[in-house]
């Protein structure tokens, strides 16, 4: 199973941050308990504030995690992965438009009531399962992941 297959899947059950995040925790020694509990806030833009998409919170959480930073490394080591995110987030950007969960759900206001009932209603989560795998997909590719 692929980690986009993996990421889509505990969506059902978690947020879009925790999601991404705990398919690969794992991976870089993070149990997914303390993945999850790191991740909780990030979904739906930050608290449902509707910023940057959880998924790609998500992503950027595994790609500080694969980078091995250690407080031992300099500036030169955080400008490395600040150089990953900045690609990263541009690549969604170039494939999405925007990097707001706000617009990526057409203006779903998940803040209200209203919003998250249309969110269920409108089945939005297909959206954001899209998301997850897209998240994932470039994730493998900017870590050089082969896939069965």
């Amino acid at each position: 199973m692929s980690k986009a297959d993996i990421a889509v899947e505990l969506h059902n059950q978690y947020n879009c941050t925790q999601a991404v995040l705990s398919a690969y925790a794992a991976d870089y020694g993070l149990d997914k308990e303390k993945a999850l509990q790191l991740a909780v806030g990030f979904g739906a833009g930050m608290g449902r504030h509707q910023g940057v998409c959880g998924a790609i919170s998500g992503a950027i959480m595994v790609l500080g995690l694969a980078s091995q930073f250690r407080e031992e490394d300099s500036r030169p080591k955080i400008n490395e992965v600040y150089a990953k995110v900045y690609d990263y987030m541009n690549k969604f950007r170039a494939k999405y438009g925007t990097l707001a969960c706000f617009d990526l759900l057409d203006s779903c206001n998940l803040s209200t009531e209203a919003g998250q009932k249309r969110f269920r209603e409108e089945n939005m989560r297909e959206k954001c399962w899209e998301y997850d795998r897209f998240c994932c997909d470039l994730l493998d590719e900017l870590l050089n992941v082969t896939r069965d």
